[in-house]
Protein backbone atom coordinates (compact mmCIF):
# COMPACT_ATOMS: atom_id res chain seq x y z
CA UNK A 1 0.00 0.00 0.00
CA UNK A 2 2.64 2.58 0.66
CA UNK A 3 4.74 1.61 -2.00
CA UNK A 4 2.00 2.33 -4.00
CA UNK A 5 1.48 5.41 -2.54
CA UNK A 6 4.55 6.46 -3.01
CA UNK A 7 4.50 5.47 -6.73
CA UNK A 8 1.52 7.74 -7.57
CA UNK A 9 3.24 10.61 -5.38
CA UNK A 10 6.42 9.94 -7.82
CA UNK A 11 3.56 10.27 -11.04
CA UNK A 12 2.14 13.20 -9.66
CA UNK A 13 5.28 15.14 -9.23
CA UNK A 14 6.32 14.22 -13.05
CA UNK A 15 3.40 15.00 -13.88
CA UNK A 16 3.62 18.39 -12.94
CA UNK A 17 6.75 18.62 -14.62
CA UNK A 18 5.98 17.65 -17.74
CA UNK A 19 2.51 20.58 -17.34
CA UNK A 20 4.96 23.03 -16.37
CA UNK A 21 7.08 22.39 -19.41
CA UNK A 22 6.13 25.39 -22.23
CA UNK A 23 4.89 23.77 -25.60
CA UNK A 24 8.07 25.56 -27.72
CA UNK A 25 10.26 23.80 -25.21
CA UNK A 26 8.93 20.29 -25.12
CA UNK A 27 8.51 20.70 -29.19
CA UNK A 28 12.84 21.29 -28.96
CA UNK A 29 12.84 18.24 -26.53
CA UNK A 30 11.37 15.68 -28.43
CA UNK A 31 12.84 16.36 -31.44
CA UNK A 32 16.67 17.00 -30.03
CA UNK A 33 15.78 13.04 -28.44
CA UNK A 34 14.71 12.40 -32.05
CA UNK A 35 17.29 13.59 -34.09
CA UNK A 36 19.83 12.12 -31.84
CA UNK A 37 18.59 8.67 -32.34
CA UNK A 38 18.18 8.66 -35.90
CA UNK A 39 22.12 9.76 -36.51
CA UNK A 40 23.52 7.88 -34.41
CA UNK A 41 21.69 4.72 -35.95
CA UNK A 42 22.75 5.80 -39.43
CA UNK A 43 26.52 7.08 -38.60
CA UNK A 44 28.19 4.14 -40.08
CA UNK A 45 26.25 4.94 -43.56
CA UNK A 46 27.16 8.83 -43.07
CA UNK A 47 30.72 8.04 -42.79
CA UNK A 48 30.71 6.12 -45.76
CA UNK A 49 28.83 8.04 -47.55
CA UNK A 50 30.70 11.39 -46.47
CA UNK A 51 34.20 9.43 -47.79
CA UNK A 52 32.05 8.73 -50.88
CA UNK A 53 30.92 12.55 -51.64
CA UNK A 54 35.05 13.49 -50.95
CA UNK A 55 37.22 10.92 -51.91
CA UNK A 56 35.33 9.49 -54.76
CA UNK A 57 39.28 8.16 -56.19
CA UNK A 58 39.62 5.82 -53.02
CA UNK A 59 36.47 4.59 -52.08
CA UNK A 60 34.29 4.71 -55.27
CA UNK A 61 36.01 1.62 -56.65
CA UNK A 62 35.79 0.21 -53.56
CA UNK A 63 32.32 -0.10 -53.56
CA UNK A 64 29.85 -0.21 -50.18
CA UNK A 65 31.46 -3.06 -48.94
CA UNK A 66 34.92 -2.96 -49.68
CA UNK A 67 34.72 0.81 -47.92
CA UNK A 68 33.34 -1.18 -44.87
CA UNK A 69 35.90 -3.40 -44.73
CA UNK A 70 38.41 -0.86 -45.64
CA UNK A 71 37.36 1.41 -42.35
CA UNK A 72 37.66 -1.84 -39.82
CA UNK A 73 40.48 -3.44 -40.97
CA UNK A 74 42.30 0.27 -40.58
CA UNK A 75 40.37 2.11 -37.94
CA UNK A 76 37.85 -0.46 -36.39
CA UNK A 77 34.74 -0.48 -34.98
CA UNK A 78 35.39 3.50 -34.13
CA UNK A 79 35.94 4.32 -37.54
CA UNK A 80 32.74 3.89 -38.61
CA UNK A 81 31.38 6.74 -36.60
CA UNK A 82 34.26 9.11 -36.92
CA UNK A 83 32.55 12.62 -36.59
CA UNK A 84 29.56 11.21 -35.24
CA UNK A 85 29.95 13.22 -31.87
CA UNK A 86 30.50 16.19 -33.53
CA UNK A 87 27.22 15.25 -36.00
CA UNK A 88 25.18 14.24 -32.83
CA UNK A 89 26.00 17.60 -31.10
CA UNK A 90 24.90 18.95 -34.58
CA UNK A 91 21.66 17.28 -35.22
CA UNK A 92 20.49 17.58 -31.58
CA UNK A 93 20.08 20.97 -31.47
CA UNK A 94 18.98 20.97 -35.54
CA UNK A 95 16.67 18.59 -35.26
CA UNK A 96 15.28 20.16 -31.58
CA UNK A 97 15.35 23.50 -33.68
CA UNK A 98 13.77 22.49 -37.00
CA UNK A 99 10.72 20.16 -35.60
CA UNK A 100 10.29 23.47 -32.84
CA UNK A 101 10.29 26.12 -35.64
CA UNK A 102 8.09 24.30 -38.20
CA UNK A 103 5.53 24.05 -35.31
CA UNK A 104 5.90 27.85 -34.52
CA UNK A 105 6.30 28.81 -38.75
CA UNK A 106 2.91 26.26 -38.98
CA UNK A 107 1.09 28.09 -36.14
CA UNK A 108 2.19 31.74 -36.94
CA UNK A 109 0.85 31.47 -40.60
CA UNK A 110 -2.52 29.90 -39.61
CA UNK A 111 -2.59 32.60 -37.10
CA UNK A 112 -1.28 35.40 -39.12
CA UNK A 113 -2.82 35.00 -42.20
CA UNK A 114 -6.87 34.20 -41.98
CA UNK A 115 -8.40 31.40 -44.18
CA UNK A 116 -5.53 29.82 -45.43
CA UNK A 117 -6.51 26.41 -43.73
CA UNK A 118 -4.34 23.89 -43.15
CA UNK A 119 -3.09 20.93 -45.68
CA UNK A 120 0.33 19.88 -47.10
CA UNK A 121 0.94 23.73 -49.05
CA UNK A 122 1.59 24.99 -45.33
CA UNK A 123 3.58 21.70 -44.20
CA UNK A 124 5.81 23.22 -47.48
CA UNK A 125 6.27 26.35 -46.41
CA UNK A 126 6.64 26.05 -43.13
CA UNK A 127 8.93 23.43 -43.58
CA UNK A 128 11.33 25.04 -45.55
CA UNK A 129 11.69 28.26 -43.35
CA UNK A 130 12.00 26.01 -40.64
CA UNK A 131 15.08 23.99 -42.55
CA UNK A 132 16.84 27.10 -43.32
CA UNK A 133 16.65 28.54 -39.64
CA UNK A 134 18.04 25.13 -37.93
CA UNK A 135 21.24 25.44 -40.85
CA UNK A 136 21.76 28.61 -39.81
CA UNK A 137 22.15 28.38 -36.03
CA UNK A 138 23.76 24.64 -36.39
CA UNK A 139 26.29 24.92 -39.73
CA UNK A 140 29.70 25.31 -38.07
CA UNK A 141 28.64 21.67 -36.31
CA UNK A 142 27.95 20.66 -39.85
CA UNK A 143 31.34 21.70 -41.05
CA UNK A 144 33.28 20.57 -38.27
CA UNK A 145 31.30 16.81 -38.47
CA UNK A 146 32.53 16.87 -42.28
CA UNK A 147 36.49 17.62 -41.64
CA UNK A 148 36.37 14.33 -39.04
CA UNK A 149 34.56 12.12 -40.82
CA UNK A 150 36.96 13.11 -44.29
CA UNK A 151 40.44 11.76 -42.29
CA UNK A 152 41.25 8.84 -43.14
CA UNK A 153 43.90 6.90 -40.79
CA UNK A 154 46.78 6.04 -43.25
CA UNK A 155 44.82 7.85 -45.95
CA UNK A 156 47.64 8.71 -48.78
CA UNK A 157 45.55 11.78 -49.92
CA UNK A 158 45.41 13.73 -47.28
CA UNK A 159 48.28 16.66 -47.21
CA UNK A 160 47.35 20.51 -45.81
CA UNK A 161 49.69 22.97 -46.45
CA UNK A 162 52.67 20.33 -45.91
CA UNK A 163 51.33 18.18 -43.02
CA UNK A 164 53.07 14.40 -43.32
CA UNK A 165 51.27 11.82 -45.03
CA UNK A 166 48.98 9.95 -42.84
CA UNK A 167 49.07 12.66 -40.08
CA UNK A 168 45.28 13.97 -38.55
CA UNK A 169 44.63 17.45 -39.45
CA UNK A 170 42.39 17.72 -36.28
CA UNK A 171 42.41 15.67 -32.86
CA UNK A 172 38.82 16.57 -31.90
CA UNK A 173 35.82 18.77 -32.36
CA UNK A 174 37.56 21.42 -30.53
CA UNK A 175 40.72 21.27 -32.25
CA UNK A 176 38.54 21.31 -35.42
CA UNK A 177 36.79 24.67 -34.50
CA UNK A 178 40.09 26.38 -33.34
CA UNK A 179 41.43 25.54 -36.56
CA UNK A 180 39.02 26.32 -38.27
CA UNK A 181 38.64 29.53 -36.84
CA UNK A 182 42.31 30.83 -36.32
CA UNK A 183 42.35 29.77 -40.23
CA UNK A 184 39.77 31.98 -42.12
CA UNK A 185 37.71 33.18 -39.11
CA UNK A 186 33.62 33.28 -38.57
CA UNK A 187 33.45 33.20 -42.48
CA UNK A 188 35.46 29.91 -42.31
CA UNK A 189 33.24 27.93 -39.92
CA UNK A 190 29.97 28.59 -42.88
CA UNK A 191 31.57 27.58 -45.34
CA UNK A 192 29.53 25.64 -48.06
CA UNK A 193 26.75 27.16 -45.70
CA UNK A 194 25.34 28.69 -49.30
CA UNK A 195 24.17 25.49 -50.84
CA UNK A 196 22.79 24.23 -47.42
CA UNK A 197 20.56 26.80 -47.96
CA UNK A 198 19.91 26.16 -51.38
CA UNK A 199 19.17 22.62 -50.43
CA UNK A 200 17.34 22.55 -47.25
CA UNK A 201 15.10 24.93 -48.31
CA UNK A 202 13.30 22.79 -50.55
CA UNK A 203 14.53 19.58 -49.14
CA UNK A 204 12.93 20.23 -45.62
CA UNK A 205 9.68 21.80 -47.24
CA UNK A 206 9.28 18.53 -49.53
CA UNK A 207 9.78 16.21 -46.39
CA UNK A 208 6.94 17.30 -44.25
CA UNK A 209 4.87 17.82 -47.65
CA UNK A 210 5.44 14.62 -48.90
CA UNK A 211 4.65 13.05 -45.08
CA UNK A 212 1.62 15.28 -44.85
CA UNK A 213 0.38 14.56 -48.25
CA UNK A 214 0.79 11.28 -47.92
CA UNK A 215 -0.45 10.61 -44.38
CA UNK A 216 -3.77 12.24 -45.57
CA UNK A 217 -4.31 9.39 -48.05
CA UNK A 218 -4.53 7.38 -44.86
CA UNK A 219 -7.36 5.98 -43.23
CA UNK A 220 -7.76 7.67 -39.74
CA UNK A 221 -7.87 4.60 -37.60
CA UNK A 222 -4.11 4.14 -39.24
CA UNK A 223 -2.38 7.20 -38.99
CA UNK A 224 -0.99 6.44 -35.47
CA UNK A 225 0.64 3.40 -36.74
CA UNK A 226 4.68 2.60 -36.67
CA UNK A 227 4.68 0.99 -39.71
CA UNK A 228 2.33 3.69 -41.72
CA UNK A 229 4.48 6.41 -40.47
CA UNK A 230 7.66 4.39 -41.11
CA UNK A 231 6.22 4.20 -44.69
CA UNK A 232 4.91 7.65 -44.81
CA UNK A 233 8.27 9.45 -43.58
CA UNK A 234 10.62 7.21 -45.70
CA UNK A 235 9.09 7.76 -49.02
CA UNK A 236 9.15 11.61 -47.97
CA UNK A 237 13.07 11.86 -47.57
CA UNK A 238 13.66 9.67 -50.26
CA UNK A 239 11.92 11.85 -52.71
CA UNK A 240 13.14 15.28 -51.04
CA UNK A 241 16.84 14.09 -51.03
CA UNK A 242 16.47 12.74 -54.81
CA UNK A 243 15.52 16.14 -55.57
CA UNK A 244 18.09 17.88 -53.48
CA UNK A 245 21.20 15.71 -53.49
CA UNK A 246 23.35 17.26 -56.05
CA UNK A 247 23.72 20.29 -53.52
CA UNK A 248 24.70 18.15 -51.00
CA UNK A 249 27.35 16.91 -52.77
CA UNK A 250 28.74 20.22 -53.45
CA UNK A 251 28.60 21.41 -50.02
CA UNK A 252 30.50 18.63 -48.76
CA UNK A 253 33.39 19.49 -51.47
CA UNK A 254 33.48 22.34 -50.44
CA UNK A 255 33.34 22.00 -46.74
CA UNK A 256 36.50 20.12 -47.42
CA UNK A 257 38.55 21.68 -49.91
CA UNK A 258 41.34 22.81 -47.96
CA UNK A 259 42.02 19.64 -46.79
CA UNK A 260 42.21 18.01 -50.82
CA UNK A 261 45.63 17.41 -51.86
CA UNK A 262 43.76 18.64 -55.44
CA UNK A 263 43.02 22.02 -54.47
CA UNK A 264 44.98 23.70 -56.86
CA UNK A 265 42.23 25.27 -58.38
CA UNK A 266 40.78 27.70 -55.74
CA UNK A 267 36.62 26.77 -55.18
CA UNK A 268 35.56 30.48 -55.06
CA UNK A 269 31.87 29.80 -54.73
CA UNK A 270 28.79 27.10 -55.26
CA UNK A 271 28.49 27.67 -58.85
CA UNK A 272 32.46 27.37 -59.48
CA UNK A 273 32.30 23.94 -57.21
CA UNK A 274 29.23 22.94 -59.36
CA UNK A 275 31.10 23.50 -62.62
CA UNK A 276 34.39 21.94 -61.37
CA UNK A 277 32.39 18.41 -60.22
CA UNK A 278 30.87 18.32 -63.85
CA UNK A 279 34.00 19.16 -65.69
CA UNK A 280 36.28 16.87 -63.98
CA UNK A 281 33.97 14.00 -62.82
CA UNK A 282 31.04 14.31 -65.07
CA UNK A 283 27.13 14.79 -64.03
CA UNK A 284 27.00 11.33 -62.18
CA UNK A 285 29.66 12.46 -59.60
CA UNK A 286 26.58 14.64 -58.35
CA UNK A 287 25.03 11.86 -57.98
CA UNK A 288 27.65 10.18 -55.85
CA UNK A 289 26.66 7.68 -52.74
CA UNK A 290 23.06 8.51 -53.41
CA UNK A 291 22.18 4.80 -53.13
CA UNK A 292 23.88 4.81 -49.96
CA UNK A 293 22.08 7.78 -49.17
CA UNK A 294 18.68 6.07 -49.78
CA UNK A 295 19.83 2.89 -47.23
CA UNK A 296 20.77 5.75 -44.68
CA UNK A 297 17.59 8.29 -45.13
CA UNK A 298 14.81 5.00 -44.92
CA UNK A 299 15.70 4.31 -41.12
CA UNK A 300 16.81 7.51 -40.23
CA UNK A 301 13.44 9.65 -41.44
CA UNK A 302 11.33 6.15 -40.03
CA UNK A 303 13.31 7.05 -36.45
CA UNK A 304 13.43 10.38 -36.83
CA UNK A 305 9.54 10.88 -37.18
CA UNK A 306 8.80 7.91 -34.95
CA UNK A 307 10.68 9.05 -31.99
CA UNK A 308 9.07 12.49 -32.31
CA UNK A 309 6.16 11.76 -32.60
CA UNK A 310 6.51 9.03 -29.20
CA UNK A 311 8.23 11.97 -27.67
CA UNK A 312 5.43 14.31 -28.28
CA UNK A 313 3.08 11.72 -26.28
CA UNK A 314 5.19 11.02 -23.41
CA UNK A 315 5.44 14.94 -22.91
CA UNK A 316 1.44 15.26 -23.81
CA UNK A 317 2.06 17.67 -26.61
CA UNK A 318 -1.80 18.01 -28.54
CA UNK A 319 -2.20 17.42 -31.68
CA UNK A 320 -0.92 20.51 -34.14
CA UNK A 321 -4.88 21.70 -34.82
CA UNK A 322 -5.39 20.82 -30.84
CA UNK A 323 -2.32 23.63 -30.50
CA UNK A 324 -3.07 25.97 -32.87
CA UNK A 325 -7.03 26.31 -30.91
CA UNK A 326 -4.84 26.67 -27.93
CA UNK A 327 -2.94 29.84 -29.09
CA UNK A 328 -5.55 31.38 -31.05
CA UNK A 329 -8.30 31.33 -27.74
CA UNK A 330 -5.31 32.29 -25.39
CA UNK A 331 -4.53 35.02 -27.47
CA UNK A 332 -8.20 36.02 -27.70
CA UNK A 333 -8.46 35.80 -23.72
CA UNK A 334 -5.40 38.25 -22.98
CA UNK A 335 -6.89 40.76 -25.80
CA UNK A 336 -8.53 43.80 -23.77
CA UNK A 337 -12.07 43.81 -24.08
CA UNK A 338 -13.77 47.21 -25.43
CA UNK A 339 -16.81 48.45 -24.31
CA UNK A 340 -18.93 50.34 -26.64
CA UNK A 341 -20.79 53.79 -26.37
Amino acid sequence: MAKQREESEKNEFWDGIIEGIPLFAKELIAGGVAGGFAKTAVAPFERIKILFQTRQAEFRSLGLFGSFTKIAKTEGAPGFFRGNGASVARIVPYAALHYMAYEEYRRWIINGIPGVGTGPILDLIAGSFAGGTAVLFTYPLDLVRTKLAYQVVGSQNLNVQGLVTGEQVYKGIKDCFSKTYKEAGTKGLYRGVAPSLYGIFPYAGLKFYFYEKMKSHVPKERKKDIATKLACGSVAGLLGQTFTYPLDVVRRQMQVQRLSASNSHEMKGTSDTLVMIVQRHGWKQLFSGLSLNYLKVVPSVAIGFTVYDMMKAYLRVPSRDDAVVQVVTSSRNNQPSTMQS
